[in-house]
């Protein structure tokens, strides 16, 4: 990862800006440079990644324009290619260099041809104005708000914005901002026309096309790494990746020591794909103890992203202080596109679909979010699989009724897929979903769920949740939680739109806990 910040206008302090900038130093450990456009402030923290020369330092300049950049861009040497050809010349093998030629070639249209995690902010030196772009997923964070002049500021994450501008909100991926106004350029969610291939054919384009998207993601010049949980996603993403592998992969596993689903099927997909396999353990105390660190990372109230931080947080923090991988290949977005467990309760395909676009385009507040905190504050870069654009628009196009749980096992057409691919055993490819913070170990919920009982009494816990209006909390570990994202954000609820929960209007979802396992179809998972 890196971080990125910029103060779009005319009279900025120096002094101020750096302050808010140096918060997020964990991102890019490996230079940090600030700019003077004349017209305001561009800010980068690097973690070389790409081009690992001083050469790739940003922000990159062209002519008197300026680009900052936190993304990988796949694809890119077939864009440099053509940019050279139309001469332009290159002085590092950064893949954000060619950023401000595509920007003069094609102005914001070129936003649309990236194949790309990104966050950017570019200073145009002959109009004296400031664009700025996020991919469709929102992989890649950005935040913007304005300060007491009017004048936008963008960052990479809203911890750097805090003090500066009186409201932060998240930057809407597939959006570029230009003269004001932000401008969809993606939507990723939007389905314009419903694909009609038949269940084969459909699978065999999943394959393909996740294969693809895995592969792509293994270019780096710095050394990759693997989350493995042991479920689906993960899992396939490690035996894509050692199959394409010369050498053992490495991967990462985290769990609670007494009862975590995902050590014991971690280590059989490890077994079975010859990885190099660290297991990483929790303790109670550690759980206890790191929990308003995650929530200050994290930005967020939301109950089931801090659940599921405190296992990939702490497995992260082995590997900065272990390891010297510095980039990490993650599982995150399958169940948005091909169904959670509570969707398996989706009334139609309709339904089933409107909720997909749902979750999909509030994706970056949530398990998005999640990834990149955890491994960007942990000077690690995060690398999505499931977010490929390719492969995300095909399956966001397919037949709902097709996606929609008719087959006993959720995921089918995923699992299908791989059925016969030989990169995964049976077991694993049809084995049923734990959700992360349940696998890595019922208990750790648990632990959370008993230290926010013991620290408000019902009749505190009714008093102090009624202090907020907006996302009031409903139990007292989101009391909990509310109260320590509002000491380092104070006043900023509105950047998330809600708490994550499964659809309550749906029969068989009005649950006041937003596990899995609290569904009745939670059935076998995790056990």
């Amino acid at each position: 990862m890196c971080s990125i910040m910029g103060y779009c206008g005319s009279g900025a302090d120096m002094q101020i800006f750096k302050k808010g900038f140096e918060r997020t130093v964990s991102r890019g450990p490996d230079g940090s440079r600030v700019v003077d456009t004349g017209k305001g402030l561009l800010g980068f923290h690097r973690l070389s990644i790409m081009g690992l020369t001083p050469l790739g330092m940003q922000p990159f300049e062209l002519g008197g324009s300026y680009v900052i950049c936190n993304g990988e861009i796949y694809g890119f040497e077939k864009l440099k290619e053509e940019l050279t050809e139309k001469e332009y010349t290159f002085k590092s093998g950064s893949d954000c260099e060619i950023l401000l030629p595509l920007y003069r070639e094609y102005g914001t249209a070129m936003f649309a041809m990236l194949d790309a995690e990104f966050a950017c902010v570019i200073y145009d030196g002959e109009t004296g104005e400031y664009i700025a772009a996020r991919d469709p997923f929102g992989i890649r964070p950005l935040y913007y708000g304005y300060d007491e002049q009017g004048v936008i500021l963008f960052a990479s994450e809203a911890k750097n914005l805090v003090g500066l501008a009186k409201k932060i909100m998240p930057f809407p991926p597939g959006h570029y901002y230009k003269d004001g106004q932000f401008i969809c350029y993606s939507d990723i969610a939007n389905v314009e026309e419903i694909c009609h291939d038949d269940l084969e054919t459909a699978c065999k384009k999943i394959r393909e096309k996740l294969i693809k998207g895995v592969k792509k993601r293994l270019v780096a010049d710095a050394k990759v790494g693997f989350l493995l949980s042991g479920g689906l996603d993960s899992s396939l993403v490690c035996a894509i990746a050692a199959r394409e592998s010369t050498e053992p992969i490495k991967t990462f596993a985290i769990g609670m020591s007494e009862d975590a689903i995902d050590l014991k099927y971690a280590k059989q997909v490890a077994d079975c794909i010859g990885s190099d396999h660290t297991e990483v353990y929790m303790t109670p105390e550690e759980i206890i103890s790191s929990l308003e660190k995650v929530i200050e990372l994290l930005g967020t109230y939301d109950i089931t992203t801090i659940r599921a931080s405190m296992g990939m947080y702490l497995v992260c923090k082995a590997i900065h202080e272990q390891t010297d991988i510095r980039v990490i290949l993650t599982g995150e977005i399958s169940d948005e596109l091909f169904g959670y467990k509570y969707t398996d309760f989706a009334p139609s395909a309709k339904a089933f679909q409107e909720e997909a676009q749902k979750r999909v385009r509030e994706l970056h507040m949530y398990d998005v979010l999640r990834a990149d905190r955890c491994i960007s504050v942990n000077s690690l870069e995060a690398r999505v699989p499931f977010g490929d654009l390719d492969f995300a628009a095909y399956v966001m196009s397919l037949d709902p009724e097709m996606k929609m749980n008719k087959y006993g096992k959720g995921k089918y057409l995923l699992r299908h897929a791989f059925e016969g691919d030989g990169c995964l055993p049976d077991e694993i490819l049809w084995r049923e979903k734990a959700a992360f913070s349940d696998a890595v170990g019922h208990s750790m919920v648990d632990y959370l769920k008993e230290y926010a009982e013991k620290k408000y009494t019902d009749a505190e816990f009714e008093i102090l949740r009624k202090k907020y209006k907006y996302a009031q909390p409903f139990t007292k570990e989101s009391l909990l939680y509310r109260e320590i994202f509002e000491k380092y954000y104070p006043d900023q609820a509105e950047m998330v739109v809600d708490f994550w929960m499964p659809n309550k209007s749906w029969e068989g979802c009005n649950v006041n806990d937003p596990s899995a396992r609290v569904l009745s179809n939670y059935g076998e998972s995790g056990k």
